[in-house]
């Protein structure tokens, strides 16, 4: 059956997410973490949805394991009716222009070493959505987006304060224009003033 638009657009079934606990010097597995468990929900296109609780609970966690960061221990997940819960491959590369996420810590999310248009322009690059100057133009006008600068697209993550790098963590997120995106605190390291905005 073909999903529609009244479809739930992601469904969750008694996921889980374990994690095994080492132990000794041969570190055997001596216990698992049970960081996601049998945890049920629906999410409807248009629809924002709150995850809330306590530091190590499990949010982030179950944000990867939605958009398959993270291998889910059991249960289902399905986006668009399609059940993504064990797809791999150019199946689960083609999914990734349909989800994104954004980070809790833009620091580490972002590579060092590239430029932060190449860094938002990634996803753009490897799902060959646009080159030269059209790709160039997408940056700049993602730059705009999020309140930055056209111009910082050459600059390096390292010269920006935290919630700046935030921001192109954001535009990164936008590049591909996802039909769901995960956000792991996106607002966190922002100015007050700003976060309005960003939302």
């Amino acid at each position: 059956m073909a999903w529609t638009a009244n479809d739930p657009l992601v469904s969750v079934s008694d996921l889980k997410v374990w994690f095994p606990v080492a132990s000794g010097v041969m570190q055997r597995t001596v216990g698992q973490v049970h960081a996601v468990d049998g945890v049920d929900l629906e999410i409807k296109a248009g629809e924002t949805m709150g995850l809330v609780g306590e530091s190590g609970c499990g949010k982030s966690t179950l944000g990867r394991t939605v958009i398959r960061l993270i291998k889910p221990t059991g249960g289902t997940v399905r986006f668009k009716g399609e059940d993504i819960t064990h797809i791999r491959g150019e199946h689960l590369r083609g999914l990734r222009r349909e989800m994104a996420m954004i980070f809790q810590d833009p620091y580490a999310s972002l590579d060092p070493r590239q430029t932060v248009g190449d860094i938002i322009a990634e996803p753009i690059d490897v799902h060959g959505l646009a080159k030269g100057k059209e790709r160039q133009d997408r940056i700049r006008e993602l730059l705009r987006v999020v309140g930055m600068n056209p111009r910082f697209a050459d600059r390096y993550p390292h010269e920006f304060s935290g919630g700046q790098r935030q921001r192109i963590g954001i535009a990164r997120a936008l590049a591909v224009e996802p039909t769901f995106i995960v956000c792991d605190e996106p607002i966190s390291a922002l100015d007050v003033s700003i976060q309005a905005q960003i939302i």
